[in-house]
């Protein structure tokens, strides 16, 4: 389903544009699957609330986002392109692009399919850096495929991008069949603002995460939250987040494996 053929043609430019902007290392891609296949496979993908998939466990920091790791259990064209997002073809693109060895996750821990609902918004945020069950898998890059046909700009759900040390900012439209590629970093914060899309409609992405393996990890951190509302404490809360994650894991284990 990837148009593979279409990114080795423009390999050498998504390279030299992968982290040019002055933001951080991030490239967009247009065009990223066949149109045809990712229309229909959006067309097949089920109501969140009537299909009983769980909500995300951001707690204060995100608002009816819904997801699903396991989405290559929808059908055929499901499959197909999870099967080609962790393909050797694509990590031998990714390395090209990013100028890093990586491998996609074939369990989508924490990825998958994401859907937010009304009023749906995930705070700015530093994802976690090494698997919660892969301990020496070390999260080297997102790769973020948008599934939003017919989006228009007044639903909102751009994702805002901002580097946690210089303040700069971008904003990338979260357009059907574009895909962004972006490392994960302490400084790559990211998340979208509360949405409004139309009733019964959802913003809808692709989340994949690839992995280097790094045999002395160090600096583990998880999700680590930047919220730009709401007060003092929830600031607070945000910034002291992975150790209160540490504390809670070790008492419960991940909750992220929930959302299968």
């Amino acid at each position: 389903m990837i148009n593979f053929d279409k990114i080795d043609k423009d390999i050498e430019r998504l390279k030299d544009l992968f982290g040019k902007d002055g933001i951080f290392e991030y490239v967009v891609i247009d065009d990223f699957c066949d149109a045809d296949k990712l229309l229909e496979l959006v067309k097949q993908i089920p109501d969140p609330n009537i299909d009983g998939v769980n909500k995300s466990r951001d707690y204060m920091f995100a608002k009816n986002k819904f997801e699903k790791s396991k989405y290559s259990q929808y059908g055929e064209l499901f499959s197909e392109l999870h099967k080609d997002l962790v393909s050797d073809r694509f990590k031998e693109q990714l390395k090209i692009i990013t100028g890093e060895d990586v491998f996609v996750d074939e369990e989508f821990h924490g990825g998958g399919l994401h859907q937010g609902g009304a009023g749906s918004y995930l705070n700015m945020h530093a994802d976690f850096n090494f698997h919660p069950v892969h301990n020496d898998w070390f999260r080297n890059l997102n790769i973020l495929l948008y599934l939003n046909h017919g989006w228009k700009k007044e639903y909102g759900g751009q994702l805002k991008l901002k580097h946690k040390t210089t303040g700069e900012r971008a904003e990338v439209e979260p357009l059907f069949n574009r895909c962004v590629i972006m490392f994960t970093r302490d400084y790559t914060l990211h998340g979208y603002d509360p949405i409004s899309f139309p009733d019964g409609h959802y913003r809808r992405s692709l989340a994949a995460y690839a992995y280097s393996k790094k045999d002395s990890p160090d600096n583990v951190r998880s999700t680590t939250w930047y919220p730009e509302d709401g007060g003092v404490i929830k600031k607070m809360l945000g910034k002291n987040w992975p150790k209160l994650v540490k504390v809670k894991n070790k008492l419960f284990g991940s909750s992220t494996t929930k959302n299968k």
